[in-house]
């Protein structure tokens, strides 16, 4: 897939948009507003503005600047919580909650369930960790389950859930658990480097670790390798051909619940070469509906149609009067370099020194719609069976998709008829 181009229709070499800076019309101190809106400035301006002087002293009364520590700690802990991981962190904050709750009764209760809340979203942080561990530690390849156990796999996906639709609403649940545990932070951490922000040198030499947004990414893979895997494993042809059209369904239920997501690793997984290679399998399956996907998903003009469609759920999103209709569940990886591309395409500072303020926005906006898709409840009931098979069924590696593949339809030339023989001796000890 092409990748995300760089913002330069918004933004020149210099890194930053010069008629929207040029049109800044206030300066206060090193500070330049527009439409009073903190547009640039330089670290040290920045700063000495926040630095108590003659004119701006904070009354030094715990009574009447306490609500506002407490409205940015409750702010800081309910958008940020994962910052609290660290030990040295929650004691700060713990610190500072303590000295705040000896003054009003008031104030004590609402540290208390301020601290109470972090502590759950942590505790429940952790415990999603240990399953996905847990997951990953038990996965085990396709293929060596077959060769060791092979009546342990007598199921396929038709027979856990013949149901498309239900498959569809499964695999929401799916997407929308792993995404409620992303953190914000873990975008900042994904794409974090050392530059002329970073006074401190010991600032980013322990990063945060991004695992549940590495977590999501590979569940988009799993999901594709499981697709593949369904495929390729009949024997008969039409079982394949069936299955191909039983992900179709799932794959535009997906598109109609606003699941794009799974609707790209479906459609990844169909697109594989050991599934794609299948000419004969292909030739009994009515392709009308999955060329309409696959150009709803088209990468061309920058994934264009998928972008439209995408603005069209998060309009649905805001007007809905169910929750069904709130859910948004965005093409992940295009996100991700999206953000990627907008974080390396403007620079951090401007020219003249000052804080890019307006790139620093616009990642904030980015982030902030995610942030409000990834806390919607999903409306469907969990089928726990179902998810059960999805999140821990063994799947096919790539190699052995392809041996697969070639069992199912043979070698069509002497590349695939070498390849074939290199895999049946290497994973079957056959020649």
């Amino acid at each position: 897939m092409p990748q995300t181009p760089p913002f330069s229709a918004m933004f020149d070499s210099s890194g930053y948009n010069r008629n929207l800076y040029q049109s800044a019309d206030d300066s206060c101190g090193g500070l330049y507003y527009h439409d009073n809106n903190l547009l640039s400035g330089s670290l040290e301006a920045l700063i000495q503005h926040l630095v108590p002087n003659v004119d701006y002293y904070p009354d030094n009364q715990i009574r009447k600047i306490a609500p506002k520590i407490l409205q940015l700690l409750t702010e800081w802990t309910e958008t940020f919580p994962y910052d609290f991981r660290d030990e040295r962190m929650m004691r700060n904050l713990k610190d500072l909650a303590h000295r705040i709750a000896s003054g009003e009764e008031t104030y004590r209760k609402n540290v208390q369930q301020m601290i109470q809340c972090l502590i759950r979203k942590l505790a429940a942080l952790s415990q999603y960790e240990e399953v996905l561990a847990k997951i990953s530690s038990t996965s085990t390849d396709r293929l060596t389950v077959l060769k060791t156990k092979p009546q342990s796999i007598q199921r396929d996906i038709i027979t856990v859930c013949s149901d498309p639709y239900t498959l569809a609403q499964q695999l929401t649940h799916i997407e929308l658990e792993r995404l409620n545990y992303i953190g914000p932070e873990e975008f900042v951490q994904a794409f974090v480097q050392k530059g002329p922000l970073d006074n401190d040198k010991s600032c980013y030499s322990e990063r945060k670790k991004t695992r549940n947004l590495e977590a999501y990414v590979e569940w988009f893979n799993r999901l594709s390798y499981l697709v593949a895997t369904e495929i390729c494993m009949p024997v008969k042809k039409k079982h394949r051909a069936r299955m191909i059209e039983y992900f179709i369904d799932v794959a535009r239920e997906c598109f109609n619940i606003g699941n794009f997501n799974s609707l790209m690793a479906i459609i990844s997984g169909m697109n594989m070469s050991p599934v794609s290679r299948l000419k004969k399998t292909w030739a009994k399956v009515k392709t009308a509906k999955f060329d309409v996907l696959e150009h709803q998903m088209d990468p061309s003009s920058n994934f264009y149609n998928y972008r439209t469609a995408l603005r069209g759920a998060a309009q649905r999103s805001l007007t809905a009067h169910s929750s069904r209709e709130k859910i948004v569940i965005p093409f992940f990886s295009l996100l991700i370099k999206d953000i990627y591309f907008l974080n390396e395409g403007c620079a951090n500072r401007l020219p003249n020194g000052h804080v890019n303020f307006e790139k620093f926005w616009e990642l904030a906006k980015q982030v902030s719609e995610f942030m409000t898709w990834k806390q919607v409840e999903c409306p469907f009931e969990r089928d726990r069976k179902i998810l059960q098979y999805l999140l821990t069924v063994p799947v096919f590696s790539e190699d052995a998709l392809y041996l697969a593949s070639y069992e199912s339809e043979g070698p069509e030339n002497h590349i695939e008829k070498d390849r074939w023989k290199s895999l049946r001796s290497s994973l079957l000890g056959r020649v």
